[in-house]
Parts: structure tokens; sequence; C-alpha cells
């Protein structure tokens, strides 16, 4: 859950009216041991510690600090508190703490708000490892010296530790039961506790689960959903000059297997890079769609031109995706895998070699029956798995967390969204099959983390029916998104694929179709860039230049005097052979057309979105939409 409270927080100022005031000072607590002062930064917050046992069977002395932020209810009376929980494992909660104010909302006119790092995150004790520093190093070296550097003690961060915490938490801060609100990784932790202490649980939120024994260590339920997300992505024809998804990526894959396919990415001051292309990479590509839809949005056309043999789309999304996806600060990446590691039941002796680890979780990937893993190889589940890493992991303990094999049957309301692989709707089903009386919205069009990403709002809508205990709408209607966030069109195989523009004929409307479509995808391309920035993903297209598909680049510029919006072509190139050079500012400028097999000429656009010109001696007319010269205008009326 990477992006929790980056939507959300661009709505944060417009939500602000509904955020719930303590009429009680949130510093005061009448019933908890621990010592609440008003944090600086929050002033409906209150902040405190709570030490806690480092190990709560006692055997190993020491204690972990937990970071807590409190704000009471309406009444500073409350003997329930909602208790948010981070995913991961490793992120921080506290960062998140007004966003899990304005969603619980409906919540809190009678019972507390409490969220807190777990132990090993944040500001309760982040684990530490400069191992995972060095990028370069092998894993067999990386993840001994990450476990050495963290020290005897990396057997006390499992959930079940975290657990034990939370039921401290509950005692020390005085509430009888409580409501847990809990996002991906964060769902297990709820989850396990509710099964340990059934009796101290007043209800459950659980978004994105993950189930109370997961995540599988080979991703199962993410690779079997893949088939579905594809088809869903192009249901009744959403996306244009596409047929078949699945078989496009079923048609790459197999040639990937065979080895690495090395492609041409284009930087944006135009300078081409090759890529090594790998199957791994392109699970990683639709897992990282869970979280940022223009990726998802943009995986089709790639890999059906990929199935073609042009591979310049699919390596746009490797370098956004993979190669350059920047660190997220909240998340501690020691902590994560040390947790998975220490609690999940892999294939093998913890007590042998890595070299046996490896051979063993590669047989039993492989004995799964076909299909397991959808389109991709047991080989691509188990290098993206915990598996890989955890081979070489000193374990601390002996075994794995024990098994949950029953939950209580307390009010939970489980949202999924739709498009999830992370976690998709099939964890929730099994989790959902554990407690008879839980309600289950599935959300369309959205992936992980629903709550703080889904365009509407019945999710929402949903959580503040169950606190309310009115009937809650499980039937979540499609919602109208950005046209960059519709799945992008096939992309052209070359000029002659093209049929010419409306009302021309042979090179020069097939060139006058290429202007038409480069300007359409570089539009898509800057609003793409610009969404991403605002949801902290990496895409630098935006302030620093967008490379072509087959060669040269473009830049945004907005002058600080006069405010014009300037978007200069560099023999960009979208349709190969086909290039574009000349500026647009504020939706009027001219642009020069050429290329090894395109009709030269030039095109003006004296009004905002419409281009007249000659190419190859032919008079040319054409529009393009209104959200694509907004685009390229940089307007932020997008």
């Amino acid at each position: 859950m990477r992006r929790l409270g980056t939507l959300t927080a661009l709505v944060t100022v417009a939500a602000a009216a509904v955020l719930i005031a303590s009429t009680a000072t949130s510093a005061e607590a009448a019933t908890s041991s621990v010592p609440f002062t008003t944090c600086s930064d929050a002033p409906t917050f209150g902040c405190g510690h709570l030490p806690v046992p480092l190990d709560p069977t006692s055997v190993i002395p020491g204690t972990v600090s937990l970071a807590i932020r409190r704000e009471l209810s309406q009444t500073g009376t409350a003997t329930e508190a909602v208790v948010a929980l981070a995913g991961g494992p490793g992120q921080a909660a506290l960062p998140f703490a007004s966003d899990a104010q304005q969603i619980m909302s409906a919540a809190l006119a009678t019972r507390d708000l409490v969220v807190f790092d777990q132990r090993g995150t944040g500001d309760s004790g982040a684990l530490k490892c400069s191992a995972l520093s060095f990028s370069s190093e092998p894993l067999s070296t990386v993840i001994p010296d990450c476990a050495t550097q963290i020290g005897a003690t990396r057997g006390l961060y499992t959930t079940d530790d975290s657990v034990a915490d939370l039921e401290a938490l509950r005692k020390a801060l005085g509430y009888t039961k409580l409501v847990l609100y809990g996002t991906s990784y964060g769902t297990k932790v709820a989850l396990r506790y509710a099964a340990e202490y059934p009796n101290n649980v007043a209800g459950l939120i659980l978004d994105s689960t993950v189930t109370p024994n997961g995540p599988d260590i080979f991703d199962q339920s993410s690779y079997a959903a893949v088939p579905r997300i594809l088809s869903q992505l192009c249901a009744s024809g959403a996306c244009p000059g596409i047929a078949n998804p699945l078989a496009d990526l079923v048609k790459v894959l197999a040639r990937l297997n065979r080895g690495p396919v090395t492609a041409t990415y284009i930087s944006g001051s135009g300078k081409a890079i090759p890529l090594k292309l790998y199957a791994g990479e392109v699970a990683s590509i639709l897992l990282a769609g869970d979280e940022d839809p223009s990726l998802r949005a943009d995986f089709p056309a790639a890999v059906a031109a990929a199935a073609d043999g042009h591979y310049g789309l699919l390596a746009i999304l490797v370098a956004h995706a993979v190669l350059g996806g920047s660190s997220n600060s909240t998340v501690d990446n020691p902590l994560f895998i040390d947790t998975l590691c220490e609690e999940l039941p892999f294939p093998w002796s913890r007590s042998a070699a890595a070299t046996d680890r490896i051979a063993a979780a590669l047989a039993a990937a492989q004995a799964l029956p076909a299909g397991t893993f959808g389109p991709f190889s047991f080989t691509t589940a188990f290098q993206q798995s915990s598996a890989a890493d955890c081979a070489y992991w000193p374990f601390a303990t002996t075994a794995p967390e024990p098994d949950v094999t029953a939950l209580p049957n307390v009010p939970t309301l489980i949202i999924s969204g739709a498009d999830d692989l992370r976690t998709p709707t099939s964890n929730a089903q099994q989790v959902a099959a554990m407690i008879p009386d839980a309600t289950v919205v599935v959300v369309p069009q959205t992936g992980h983390s629903v709550l703080t990403t889904e365009f509407g709002s019945c999710a929402r809508n949903a959580v503040n029916a169950f606190f309310a205990g009115t009937a809650i709408d499980t039937t979540c209607a499609p919602r109208a998104v950005p046209p960059y966030l519709k799945p992008a069109p096939a992309a052209p195989s070359s000029l002659g694929s093209l049929s010419p523009l409306r009302g021309t004929h042979g090179v020069p409307g097939r060139t006058a179709r290429a202007v038409e479509l480069t300007l359409g995808w570089s539009a898509r391309e800057l609003s793409e860039s610009l969404f991403e920035t605002l949801i902290g993903s990496f895409n630098p297209s935006y302030t620093n230049g967008l490379g072509g598909l087959h060669s040269g680049y473009a830049k945004l510029t907005t002058s600080k005097t006069s405010l014009k919006s300037t978007f200069t072509f560099h023999r960009f190139s979208y349709v190969a052979g086909v290039t574009i050079s000349g500026s647009i500012t504020n939706g009027v400028g001219t642009l020069t057309i050429g290329g090894g097999r395109a009709a030269s000429g030039r095109i003006v656009a004296s009004t905002f979105n419409r281009f007249v010109g000659k190419l190859g001696g032919v008079a040319i007319r054409f529009t393009i939409s209104r959200a694509q010269a907004l685009a390229l205008t940089a307007s932020s009326a997008r």
C-alpha cells in the first residue's frame, strides 16, 4: 500500500470541513496509563509512547517503544477505539493519521481513533539495514548481511508479535473493544488479532485483504487473477485495436522465457537507452498497476506491440515502473524482508543450505497444477517471490507462524478492488468464507488500497453504512475515468498500416493520420506524467522531457512571467518514419513534419485544437480533442 495518503492528500483541504474535531483535549486520557501531549503538527491528536516487551514471551529482555497518535471521540469518554493498521509489512502509520481520521469519520463520534507505528517501523524502532542500499551486490550477500545488521532479535518482528503489541496497547489505553481498520498487510494483523482475541473485537474493516495465513509465498492468487484482470480491462471493446490481450501476453512471455529481449527506451533528452526486458519485469508492471492505473491502462497496447515484435512501449513501462521506481520513505524494507522470511511457511528446512532451499522452492513451484501462475511460468513466479530472497536468510525462529483455522463472526466489512492483483478479490472471498456474516464490496476500476484510490465513493459509502448500522450497497457502479486512464489504443506498427486521414489519400493522408496520433499520444503521456507526479509515482516526462517511441523528444516549459506554456518537439517520432519538430504555445504554433517515410510539410495550429497545412503538397485539415489540446497546453483544467 505504497500510496496510502497520496491520492487522499489531494483532497485533504476539500475534506477538512468534515473532519471531526474532538471536544475534549486530545492529550487527556481518563482511563489510559499512557501520557499524551498535544501533537505539535496535528493539534486534535495526542502523541504518546508505550513501551512493550521486545519478546512477548519474556524470554529475551528489552522493550520496544510504540509511537502512538490518538484522537478522542466527541464525548471524550469512549470505551471503544478504531485502530488503523498500515500495510507492508513495514509501512509507518503515523504519517497517515489524518487520512485514517477522514476515512473513518463516521465511526468517531463515539469512538476514539488510534494510529501507531508497528514495531520495527517509523518511530517505533525502525529496523536498519544498510546492506539493502548496495543494489549491485548479489542476494546471497545482501540478505545475510541485512540479517546480521538487524541482529539476533530479528525473529521478534512477526505479525504475531504485532498482535501482542496491539493487545498491550488496548489494555494500556483502557478500551474494552477495538474496531480494526486494516489495509493490505494491516488486514493480516487485524485478522490474526481477531483470531487470538475474539472478545476484544467490535468490528473489522478490511481493505485489500491479505489472508490470515498469507501471503502465499508464490503469490498464486495474484497470478491466477491476471487473465480476469486483462479481460475486465478490455471488456466491451475498451482496448481499441486489441483483440485479445491475454493471448498477446502469452506470446510475449513465451519469447521472454527463452531469454531477455533488448529493447530501446528514448529518454527525455532524446537519448536511446538499451534495456533488457525479462518476464519478471512484465509481472512487476502488472503489480505496479494496482497503485498506478496509468501503467495498467497502457499495458494492453504495450504487450500487443511486443507480440508483433515491437518492444518500445513495453520498454517505456519497464523504465517507469521497474527501473525508475522511487523508494517509499514510509516503508521499512528491512522490516518487510525480516517479517516475511521469519513467519512464512517456505517449502524447505530452515537449517538447509541456500542452494538446497532454492532447489526445494523451485521444485515446489513446478509441482503446482498447470495454470497456477496464469500465463507466467513457475520459474518467473519463484524469481519474483519472497522465497527467492528468503532462501538466503539466516533464520532466528525455528518454525513459521501457526495457521489460523477459525475467525470469530464479528461485524466485518471487506472491501476489494476488482482490478487488484496484489490482494485479489479471491482473498476477500476466502476470508469472507471464514466469517459467515461478513459483507464484501467489490469496487470496479480500482486496484489496491481501495479507500484511498477509488474514483467514486462506493467504498466510503459502505464504511459509513457499516458504522451507521444501515444496509450496505454492495453493487458499485463503474465510474467515469479521465481519458488518459482508459486503455490506450493499439500503437501503429508502421506508417503503411494506417488509414489515411478522412478526406485524404496516399502517403500524405497517412502522414496526417500519423501526426494526429502523435499529438494524441504526446497528450496522453503528458497527462499521465502529471497524474503520476501527483500520486507520487515515477514519470519524469512532465518536468524532464518526453522521449518519443522511436526517436526524438519533446519538452514542456512554462514562462514565469507570462505563464504561457510551450510544448516543443525535437524530431519526435511516435510512428516509425515520421518525425515532428516545432512548438505549440498555449495551443498555437507551427510544426514541421519529416522523416524517411513521411510526406514532408508544415502544419499550423492557429486556434487551440485546429490544425491546417500541407503535407507532400496536399492540403491537410484536422482537429484534436479538447482534452488532448488541454494536455499539450499544460492546462490545469484537464
